[in-house]
C-alpha cells in the first residue's frame, strides 16, 4: 500500500543510494554551488565573466599532535587590496570526529562546507552509522570536481580535512580538481601557506602535548600573517583570534578565546 502523499514522488526520490549531493545533482541541480553560486552572489552577470572582486579566504594550517589534529584559521578576508572582512571563520566541523578549512572564494567556500557536513550527515542517517575518514576524503573530493567549472573562472574553492579515525589523526589537502592527497605530520593552504608551512617544519616534532600544538597553530598563522598580505594575525586591540579547533578520541571541540590569550600570554 502506498504510503499518503507518496504518489508525488517519483524518480531520484525514490531512488537507492546515501549520499545527498547525488541525489541533489538528480532532483535540484540548480541549488548547487556549481549551477548557482556565481549568479546568486552576482546576480546580472554572465557567466563568462568575472566579478572585479570577489572576497578571498585564507589561511588554514593542521597539524597532528600526541592525541589528535589541531586546525586553524586567520580570520582575514580580502577584496582585491582591501580587507572585506577581519572577523571570517574558515574552519569548521565537518562532523563529529573531523574538521574542514577552507581556503579561496569565500562565498563558495563557505557553500562547500555547508553541502559537505551535509552529505556527511545524510549518510550516517541513511546507513546507520559515521562515514569512515578515507570515505569522508572520497566525498568531499567529488563535491570539489562538480564545482571544476567555477574554478576554471577563477572562482575556487580549496579545502583541508583533518579528522581522528581509528586511532590516528589524518590530514588531506586537495587542489581544485579534486585530487586529494594525504599529508604527514601538518599541512597548511591559502596564500600565506608558504610562510606557515616553514614556521611548522621548524616548530612541529612527534607527540606534542596539545596546549604545545595549538601554540605552534597560532605561531604559523602569524608568521604567514607578518610575510602575507591576505593573512591576518592576532588582533589583540580588536579581540579577534584565530578559529582555533582539535580534533581527538572525544572528537570535535573549538578552543575558547579566552584560553587561546591565555596560551600566548604565558608564551611571552
Amino acid at each position: 500500500m502506498a504510503l499518503p502523499g507518496a504518489a508525488g514522488f517519483t524518480g531520484p526520490y525514490l531512488a537507492p543510494g546515501n549520499s545527498f549531493f547525488d541525489f541533489a545533482l538528480a532532483a535540484a541541480p540548480e541549488a548547487l554551488p556549481a549551477h548557482q553560486a556565481y549568479h546568486s552572489t552576482h546576480p546580472g552577470t554572465h557567466p563568462g565573466t568575472l566579478p572585479d572582486a570577489a572576497p578571498q579566504a585564507t589561511t588554514i594550517v593542521a597539524l597532528t599532535f600526541r592525541d589528535g589534529l589541531v586546525m586553524a584559521g586567520d580570520r582575514r578576508a580580502t577584496m582585491g587590496l582591501a580587507i572585506a572582512s577581519r572577523e571570517m571563520e574558515k574552519v569548521y566541523p565537518a562532523d563529529r570526529m573531523s574538521a574542514i578549512g577552507v581556503a579561496g572564494s569565500a562565498g563558495l567556500a563557505l557553500q562547500l562546507v555547508r553541502l559537505f557536513q551535509l552529505e556527511l550527515s545524510h549518510y550516517e542517517k541513511i546507513e546507520g552509522a559515521p562515514l569512515s575518514l578515507e570515505g569522508k576524503a572520497n566525498r568531499l573530493a567529488t563535491l570539489l570536481r562538480a564545482n571544476l567549472g567555477l574554478a576554471l573562472k577563477g572562482l575556487a574553492a580549496v579545502p583541508l580535512l583533518g579528522g581522528y579515525d581509528n586511532s590516528t589523526a589524518r590530514i588531506f589537502s586537495y587542489d581544485v580538481t579534486g585530487g586529494h592527497y594525504e599529508e604527514h605530520d601538518f599541512h597548511a593552504i591559502g596564500s600565506g601557506a608558504v610562510f606557515a608551512k616553514g614556521s611548522l617544519k621548524k616548530l612541529w616534532r612527534a607527540n606534542l602535548p596539545q596546549r604545545t600544538a595549538v601554540k605552534v597553530a597560532i605561531t604559523a598563522l602569524t608568521d604567514a600573517a607578518d610575510d602575507d598580505a591576505g593573512t591576518g594575525g592576532v588582533d589583540a586591540a580588536r579581540a579577534i583570534w584565530p578559529v582555533v579547533a582539535v580534533v581527538t578520541q572525544d572528537g570535535y571541540q573549538r578552543i575558547d578565546e579566552a584560553k587561546l590569550a591565555g596560551l600566548m600570554e604565558a608564551k611571552r
